[in-house]
């Protein structure tokens, strides 16, 4: 079991709130680690594997126009996907991953080029555009090197996100739940 991922679980619970995952070149990675923690079930909605570029529109709400003049590697997309998968599950904070794991280059993007993001409920002031934050990653090594390193990714970043918004009752109450001061 992946400790961020524990620790998500943890912080989503303490917080009341949801996660749904959409996933592109990761294709179940991201959920599958979330749901191996033990109490996911409180927090987890549910996931969204858009391999093909087409479901990427039809079900997440990526724009067409988008998907046809960047295709699916795309900062953009990344963001929309997130955006587009908290919707359709009805969560309060959403992820994606969108890439190229390889072996051949995608889209004109060259493997390893990868784009993750977090949609969520963002505190004002907590610079994030349009409800979201993107990280565009330069990754190497093989497919399933680059597919681990993008899950390990996108939970990382949401994990912060989740961190920088705990308020500080929410961190004494945290803190009593856990048999702490």
């Amino acid at each position: 079991m992946n400790s961020t991922a524990a620790e998500l679980v943890r912080l989503l619970t303490v917080r009341g709130q949801t996660l749904a995952v959409a996933e592109s070149l990761t294709g179940g990675l991201v959920a599958a680690e979330i749901t191996a923690v033990p109490g996911a079930s409180k927090v987890f909605r549910g996931s969204v594997t858009a391999y093909a570029t087409e479901l990427k529109h039809r079900v997440l709400g990526v724009d067409a126009t988008l998907l046809a003049q960047q295709g699916a590697v795309d900062p953009q997309v990344a963001a929309q996907m997130a955006g587009g998968v908290r919707r359709v599950l009805g969560a309060d904070w959403g992820v994606a991953t969108t890439g190229v794991a390889g072996p051949e280059p995608q889209d004109g993007r060259p493997v390893g080029t990868v784009y993750v993001a977090v949609d969520g409920p963002f505190a004002a002031g907590s610079g994030s555009a349009a409800g979201g934050k993107v990280e565009a990653l330069r990754l190497n090594g093989d497919r399933a090197e680059i597919r681990r390193e993008s899950v390990r990714s996108v939970l990382a970043l949401l994990l912060r996100e989740l961190a920088g918004e705990q308020t500080g009752n929410e961190r004494t109450q945290d803190t009593e739940q856990n048999g702490g001061f």
